[in-house]
């Protein structure tokens, strides 16, 4: 583990080199605290994508994974985007490709294609609409309701959408490996151990997960429940990076994570090494090509329309 005086003296450095090279750093809160503190916005993937687009920056750095850098380079095609470790990808997003969903498309004509925001810029392209997990309810509820709907990747999130819509969707066989492993068995001994917490899990979790929470969130809805909430104890069900956010916008509150399993492989492969080098080198680059950038953009647009 780096030292506090060399993560302060390279974070000067990062600091430092964000100025010369009118870059913008963009961290997901999975990353670990120190790129985090790095960061100019930590948050959600997409939200993130949105605020560096507002910005005059000309190059932006995102600290997370490949799809979320790719939505960066969608919104802001004019800017370079770097992501610190090109390896840094997503097993859910790779769950289902173009090629194996214009397929499925085939088998279900007149099928509205719903994606979740953890897929490639290639899958947007094919897709009628995005969501995001803080709006996915939303997102199925807007569309009517004699159409049938495909839902990719995510069959979790899938399952708890149609649950609170009543919608009946044809959804892909994808989970997130992480948030899959969390199990009702994990929460129960949870709140063996902290009776008086309130369980709060991400909608990327088991169904059976899912029911034993007292609110389910968005990563940003997490924190805003925590912030807003009288409760003083809370058991986390998702990626243990959001511990430093919500430990540091509550001080006075404790947090426990759900499961010593909730930690991303591909989050932590950035660290403050990588966000130095890609200041330095402006690469590796994510650079989304026109013509899937503006297929994809227009089934971000719908969403951002409802």
């Amino acid at each position: 583990m780096p030292g506090n005086e060399y993560i302060q003296e390279l974070s000067e450095e990062i600091n430092r080199l964000k100025k010369e090279r009118n870059a913008v750093i963009l961290s997901h809160v999975y990353q670990r605290p120190e790129v985090q503190e790095v960061a100019d916005f930590v948050g959600d993937s997409l939200g993130l994508a949105q605020q560096a687009a507002g910005t005059d920056a000309d190059v932006i750095v995102f600290c997370g994974v490949h799809f979320m850098a790719e939505s960066a380079s969608i919104l802001s095609p004019d800017k370079i985007v770097v992501l610190p470790d090109e390896n840094a990808g997503c097993p859910m997003a790779d769950m289902v490709d173009e090629v194996a969903l214009a397929r499925k498309k085939q088998e279900i004509p007149g099928a509205i294609v719903v994606c979740y925001v953890n897929t490639s810029a290639e899958v947007k392209a094919e897709c009628d609409i995005a969501c995001t997990s803080a709006n996915a309810v939303k997102v199925i509820a807007s569309l009517p309701e004699d159409k049938p709907i495909l839902f990719v990747p995510d069959k979790n999130l899938g399952s708890y959408v149609a649950s609170k819509t009543g919608r009946e969707m044809i959804v892909w066989d994808g989970c997130c490996n992480t948030h899959d492993r969390l199990t009702a068995d994990d929460i129960l001994a949870a709140r063996a151990s902290h009776p008086a917490a309130l369980i709060l899990v991400h909608p990327e979790c088991r169904p059976e997960v899912v029911a034993l929470a007292d609110v389910v969130a968005s990563t940003t809805g997490m924190i805003q429940f925590a912030r807003e909430s009288s409760a003083r104890e809370f058991i986390i069900g998702t990626e243990m990076g959001i511990l430093h956010p919500l430990r540091k916008q509550c001080p006075d509150k404790q947090f426990y994570l759900a499961s010593d399993k909730l930690v991303c492989p591909n989050m932590k492969k950035t660290t403050l090494e990588k966000v130095h080098q890609a200041l330095i080198s402006l690469e590796p680059r994510v650079d989304v090509p026109r013509e899937i950038r503006e297929r994809a953009v227009r089934c971000l647009d719908r969403m951002l329309a409802v």
